[in-house]
């Protein structure tokens, strides 16, 4: 089968967005599937892949439209699949009338749509507008989505990252909860070949750790939204009756990224700047490691993880199944302290799995870490619920057969 891949995020873009096309398509090729990427010509670079890239894409607005045309043409794919986030194609509507224009070329061909989003965008620009309007009454205005244009209409299949997620699409239109289907994204980096015990081994001494000491890891790009101040205030917290206490940040900031260089983009960039500050006004910066970035094919981000204690991933609107950050965590058998929103989606059990507290609490995030630090048991407990968890929703052989499944 031919699977025409279009994201617009790719390395050497740092986004979550890009692992996860990078590592589907590799794993998509893996299982047989002739695999073509279509990408942006920022992202042309030297990475290489078992599948063959094609970054021709402009900027995905309209004028980019024949462009898409032109290659859905000469490409002739069996199956299309389409990983949507809106700022990584520019906050630009064009994208979102894919599966009709796909459909009009190429009728009965599967065109499944993966949802990286919950939200979608409000079109700023009045041009833009206009013209998304004008695209509307082509493809014809019954059940297109101001935000997601014809994907919830008109896709085949919709992947949705979480169960959160699918509510809120089924929500918007009739007939999208019964063909979405939930498959989180697995761990978004190649895991490290030394096996737990050497890599975990390697990475303490890396960081010039010894037995006594506590390291927790933060996993991800910095960005808003996902409790890193609660976090360093709640290490600020612990540190003051514990002083063998490491965090280490692995993943780095969006503020080298190539696409979306608008107010958002800078937003991010200035954030970035602002996190970093931090430890050191609440002074707890010799506690406080920042990892370099990863690289798409190093395994140096699992052997940091290897090497932890626990994971703390204390996001402001509680933990989801979409969070990648959370799959590469359970994925190595680590215990792993989140935070419960306003609902806790089915596979997640407080105690056994992952140990929740609610979010923007300094006090309890740091009460969770105590308790990791001092409770032996608890901490088995959660390394075996992690491990359980992780083959039973994030394991990349059960989230490829459940693509492969939405494309027949």
């Amino acid at each position: 089968m031919r699977l025409l891949f279009i994201s617009a995020a790719f390395p050497p873009m740092r986004a979550g967005e890009s692992e996860h096309a990078y590592h589907q398509c590799s794993h998509l090729a893996r299982q047989g599937v002739d695999v073509h990427l279509l990408t942006s010509r920022s992202n042309a670079g030297t990475l290489e892949a078992p599948f063959t890239i094609h970054p021709v894409m402009r900027d995905w607005s309209w004028t980019d439209l024949p462009r898409l045309v032109q290659f859905l043409r000469s490409n002739k794919p069996d199956a299309v699949m389409l990983m949507y986030s809106g700022w990584i194609y520019n906050a630009h509507p064009m994208i979102t009338f894919a599966p009709s224009i796909v459909k009009r070329i190429f009728p009965g061909i599967p065109f499944v749509t993966q949802m990286e989003i919950e939200e979608g965008e409000s079109w700023r620009s009045p041009v833009v507008r206009a013209a998304r309007k004008a695209a509307q009454f082509l493809v014809g205005p019954a059940g297109v989505d101001y935000s997601f244009g014809t994907l919830l209409r008109d896709s085949s299949r919709i992947i949705c990252l979480s169960e959160r997620h699918q509510a809120t699409h089924a929500g918007k239109l009739a007939g999208v909860m019964e063909k979405s289907v939930v498959i989180p994204p697995p761990p978004l980096l190649p895991m490290c070949s030394d096996g737990p015990v050497m890599a975990r081994e390697r990475g303490r001494a890396a960081l010039g750790l010894g037995p006594e000491d506590l390291l927790l890891v933060f996993f991800g790009y910095v960005d808003k939204n996902k409790g890193i101040e609660t976090l360093f205030q709640a290490v600020q917290i612990v540190t003051k009756d514990a002083r063998h206490v490491t965090l280490a940040m692995i993943g780095g900031g969006r503020g080298s990224t190539t696409q979306g260089e608008d107010d958002r983009a800078q937003s991010i960039s200035q954030y970035e700047l602002g996190i970093h500050a931090l430890p050191e006004k609440l002074g707890i910066a010799d506690h406080v490691r920042w990892l370099t970035g990863y690289q798409s094919d190093s395994d140096m981000a699992s052997m940091y993880l290897y090497a932890a204690d626990a994971c703390v991933l204390p996001f402001d609107q509680g933990v989801t199944m979409s969070r990648s950050s959370l799959a590469a965590a359970l994925a190595h058998g680590i215990p792993v302290i989140t935070t419960k929103g306003e609902a806790l989606e089915t596979p997640f059990r407080d105690g056994e799995n992952v140990l929740l507290c609610s979010p923007k609490d300094p006090e309890a995030l740091a009460k969770l870490i105590a308790a990791v630090r001092s409770s032996p048991e608890l901490c088995r407990t959660l390394r075996r619920g992690a491990m359980q968890l992780a083959q039973e929703w994030f394991s990349w052989d059960t989230a490829i057969a459940r693509i492969l499944k939405t494309m027949q």
